[in-house]
């Protein structure tokens, strides 16, 4: 017998702006994913002094302009989806296609429509969409003009695009998420803040007052849900990244225990529990910031004590080391959470650190943490796939890594977590939002195209599409 409840959410997760493309199309505005370069420096290009929010085509390749053409092909994925018996798909609405500029009264009538449809193609086939309502792609007017979610203005124009979306497929969707990996800002806040160290990332005040912003416009956005229906689902999402002591040094798991409550833990804290943790102080404090630095009002800290959300969506990748000794001094390479290298892991080709074992111990951590139901809404392996002389992509390393991860996600269910669902990431391939690269592959679908934009961008079969097929059918029973 499966561990896995009957009802069990298995599926896949995207974004829109990693794999829809038509960028300028049907009166889209610009979004902070489509000045974003291509590359594994686009990080180091954005982050340069005089960085500028604009397309430099003359410089720079834009991979998200053109993805993998989601935008006109999404039946056909669906369909493939379908056909590996996915119950529901996680995705993303892109902000600029509903409010193209951000700040405008009136949505984009094209926008919603195109929603609509993939709404409706997946609902054709039995799958229900999860909906992440902003997933690192708000409209680039909302940086430029008002310096981001540093901008308590923002929390309104969030709150007039929220309504909108959940007005419109409430009846639809059960399943909705307000901000992807909000805790990611603590490293690279462009994505989900926009805030570069050009216009104020440096200065954690602004990092502050943004989740602040972000947290009341959350409120809002649960509050509007429930009003319409009491059973939507709405939920945080954090990217949670087990962490470990180096050793048992007393400072380096002192440490480790600040590293889990600031990176792992704040956010979800504030969303699930309502108010600001007891560590809030200490954690400022490190940046010289004081809660009292901040426009924070009576009224906002009502709105976040009203609207908890009703589960804990995150992503899981790898798990991190916190050596503030030196006792490794090999750090990790590849990700953005930083830390020191896990001598008893292995690591993907881009450096991240496997280790199934740290999700189980994610799932005690947050379900301890917070008794609601969590849901695994992005774990992957990103790997350079090859079409192989039999025409076949072989990634049996995605399938072992798969394997073990819910196998651990099994063991946590035996553990007493109430674990709603599981959505590996990047179900077909897409554009990685860490390198900007076609190569870093995540799907059970390969797409034919390119880093520089070639191929004919054919989908086919990785022999993970079948095994995750049975997974499903068997409901996590067969590996």
């Amino acid at each position: 017998m499966s561990k896995f409840k009957k009802n069990f959410l298995w599926g896949g997760a995207t974004a829109a702006n990693q794999l829809e493309g038509a960028y300028n199309k049907d009166g889209k505005g610009l979004s902070i994913a489509d000045v974003l370069p291509g590359g594994p420096k686009r990080f180091e290009i954005v982050n340069q002094p005089d960085f500028k929010f604009e397309i430099d085509e003359g410089t720079y390749k834009y991979p998200n302009h053109l993805a993998i053409n989601h935008y006109e092909r999404f039946k056909e994925d669906i369909e493939m989806f379908a056909e590996m018996g996915f119950k529901v798909y996680r995705f993303s609405v892109a902000w600029s296609r509903i409010f193209p500029q951000g700040d405008e009264n009136t949505p984009n009538e094209k926008g919603l429509k195109f929603y609509d449809q993939v709404i409706d193609e997946c609902l054709k086939y039995g799958i229900e969409p999860v909906i992440t309502i902003s997933h690192y792609e708000m409209p680039l007017n909302l940086v430029t003009k008002y310096g981001g979610w540093k901008n308590k203005k923002l929390i309104e124009f969030y709150e007039r695009y929220s309504n909108v979306v959940l007005n419109r497929w409430y009846k639809k969707v059960k399943y909705w998420m307000t901000f992807n990996e909000i805790n990611s800002a603590q490293h690279f806040p462009i994505m989900s803040q926009g805030l570069v160290n050009s216009n104020g990332a440096l200065d954690k005040k602004n990092v502050f007052q943004a989740w602040h912003n972000q947290f009341v416009a959350s409120a809002r956005a649960v509050k509007i849900g429930h009003e319409l229906d009491k059973n939507l689902q709405i939920g945080a999402m954090i990217l949670y990244g087990t962490s470990y002591s180096i050793d048992a040094n007393p400072k380096n798991q002192m440490a480790n225990l600040e590293n889990n409550q600031e990176f792992n833990n704040f956010c979800g804290d504030v969303q699930s529990r309502g108010q600001y943790p007891a560590y809030t102080k200490r954690y400022m404090k490190k940046y010289g910031v004081k809660l009292s630095d901040l426009d924070i009002t009576k009224e906002d800290l009502k709105q976040i004590k009203e609207g908890t959300v009703d589960y804990i969506g995150f992503s899981y990748y790898m798990s991190t080391v916190t050596d503030i000794t030196g006792t490794e001094n090999k750090k990790a390479t590849g990700n953005f959470i930083g830390g020191s290298v896990n001598p008893f892991l292995k690591s993907s080709e881009w450096g991240w650190q496997i280790d199934p074992m740290g999700l189980r111990i994610a799932l005690n951590e947050l379900y301890d943490r917070y008794q609601k139901p969590l849901f695994i809404v992005e774990n992957g392996l990103g790997a350079k796939d090859e079409i192989n002389e039999k025409g076949e992509i072989d990634d049996y390393y995605r399938i072992d890594y798969l394997k073990q991860h819910i196998q651990a996600m099994s063991d946590a269910v035996d553990d007493g977590v109430d674990l709603m669902g599981y959505t590996p990431w990047g179900c077909i391939d897409l554009v990685s939002a860490s390198t900007g690269q076609m190569s870093k592959r995540y799907g059970f679908i390969y797409v034919d195209l390119d880093d520089d934009g070639n191929g004919t961008m054919n989908r086919y079969k990785k022999k993970s599409f079948n095994w995750y097929k049975n997974v499903i059918k068997t409901n996590g029973e067969t590996l």
